[in-house]
């Protein structure tokens, strides 16, 4: 992030209350939560990936008889293409129902965090800064 120099006078003292610090708090906890929440849901993204490119490959196996090994926790079970096609669909509406409600929390947490700004920019002005670093 660039810095620039802006021509002022000096900056203003303006006193901190505990009421201003909680908000302060409140704004880095939530920050810290969404960049959690995005990076959950990029994980599960990929593992959705995962499933996807299974399932295709599954498809396109010829030999309708074979066993296929399906990894539940650190078991590996075998079945039969239809019933392992049908677990992937399954895990596959599993992460997407979960990629959505972690979309959702992230939300609902840029909503507070935008409350917050207006709330903190309005007393603060120049002298806070609330942007994060995209270093």
């Amino acid at each position: 992030m660039a810095a620039t120099m802006k021509k002022t006078v000096a900056a203003e003292d303006v006193n901190v209350t505990f009421e201003d610090q909680k908000k302060i708090n409140t704004f880095a906890r939530n920050t810290n939560r969404m960049t959690e929440f995005r990076d959950e849901i990029e994980a599960k993204k990929k593992s959705l990936q995962n499933l996807q490119d299974a399932s295709d490959d599954l498809m396109m196996a010829e030999d309708d008889t074979l066993l296929v090994p399906y990894q539940i926790g650190d078991v590996f079970v075998s079945h039969t293409q239809e019933e392992t096609q049908e677990l992937l669909e399954a895990a596959k509406e599993q992460l997407e129902h979960e990629i959505k409600n972690l979309e959702g929390k992230v939300l609902a947490i840029q909503q507070v965090l935008g409350d917050l700004k207006v709330q903190l920019y309005a007393k603060f002005g120049n002298n806070i800064n609330l942007e994060a670093d995209e270093s």
